[in-house]
């Protein structure tokens, strides 16, 4: 494991260890409710975009429960550290990140899938039209940008490694750079990076601008799959399963909302969102949006969502012990999709 990649699994581990020893996974937006259950739940958004659980409230979604945006988020390992340390009450991130942080004993929980790959939304590895890479081998010693190290861009990328039968002395020459979103089209373009991770709607504008083209994408790579999930601390469950009920089920609702909606309608919705919160932001990613390419109907998450994640870092020798079952990992308990349900 390369050195920054130990670097964010201490990083989490000693976060999760610090939120159990000084208590502050109990602190936050659950304590001020007394005997009652949470009201408020404390999250990070993201500039530009709006999140399923933005969605889901301005649709009325949420009930009761009400959002308290403290921040943007710099990257899903970032994310759900904040929520295993008390700093926010749910965050998300790449599945994988997630087995890692669980591993850690971090005491948290995935609730609900809220991105993935589809036919419209995927992550895709570009490169500028005139640079001659095409396969694997052509990035042994090559520089690829993605939003953050550990996490589902490089997961995806060492799998498209692997199966095109690199060693993995090849693959530690692939060197990895982790780039704002925002900022990795334009590092491509200025050529400090020769391969870009974009995905949403960032990469469908960075497209629109013409002179990229297509490596692989992680849909080619893997099918359709849910890559994400939203967790809350097992403290917080505990103590407000009716909130997280309300949570999840109001993210699901978001999701087939969107999913059954014409895409003009969609995205209007989401530039009104934007523009009544009033963050100062550039609402013209939204245009580009497409799908959350979540596969489960309502976010319901699949075993095998958590499962081929817990093989891979198994494989790379970053599960130290017993590997982590998925079934301890996340709950459908609270999604009303499940098994064919509805909201």
């Amino acid at each position: 494991m390369s050195p920054p990649r130990r670097a964010v699994l201490r990083t989490l581990a000693t976060a999760a260890v610090l939120a159990l020893v000084t208590g502050t996974a109990g602190c936050g937006g659950d304590a001020e409710a007394g005997a009652g259950q949470a009201t408020e739940l404390r999250y990070q958004g993201s500039a530009g975009q709006v999140t399923l659980p933005e969605l889901a409230a301005d649709l009325g979604y949420l009930g009761d429960v009400r959002l308290n945006w403290i921040g943007n988020v710099t990257g899903g390992p970032q994310d759900i550290q904040a929520t295993a340390t008390g700093q926010s009450d749910f965050g998300g991130a790449f599945n994988g990140a997630i087995v890692k942080l669980a591993a850690a004993n971090a005491p948290i929980t995935a609730v609900v899938s809220y991105y993935g790959s589809d036919a419209q939304s995927f992550q895709g590895y570009y490169v500028l039209d005139d640079n001659p890479i095409r396969g694997p081998r052509d990035l042994i010693g090559k520089k690829v940008g993605m939003n953050t190290l550990g996490a589902h861009a490089e997961a995806v990328l060492k799998t498209w490694l692997a199966r095109g039968r690199l060693t993995p002395a090849e693959i530690k020459q692939v060197e990895l750079v982790a780039l704002p979103p925002v900022n990795t089209e334009q590092s491509l373009r200025q050529k400090q990076i020769d391969v870009a991770v974009l995905g949403g709607v960032i990469r469908d504008k960075a497209i629109a601008s013409g002179g990229i083209r297509t490596v692989f994408t992680d849909h080619e790579l893997l099918g359709a799959f849910s890559a994400g999930t939203y967790v809350f601390r097992d403290d917080f469950i505990k103590r407000n399963p009716d909130t997280v009920k309300a949570f999840v089920t109001g993210v699901g609702k978001a999701i087939e909302w969107a999913r059954t909606q014409p895409r003009e309608t969609v995205v209007a919705r989401m530039r009104d969102i934007i523009a009544k919160r009033g963050r100062n932001e550039d609402p013209s990613l939204v245009a580009y949006w497409k799908s959350s390419g979540v596969a489960g109907r309502g976010g319901v998450i699949g075993e095998q969502e958590f499962g081929t994640w817990i093989d891979w870092l198994a494989a790379e020798g970053e599960l130290k012990g017993d590997r982590p079952k998925p079934a301890d990992i996340y709950t459908n308990r609270f999604n009303p999709f499940v098994d064919g349900g509805g909201a």
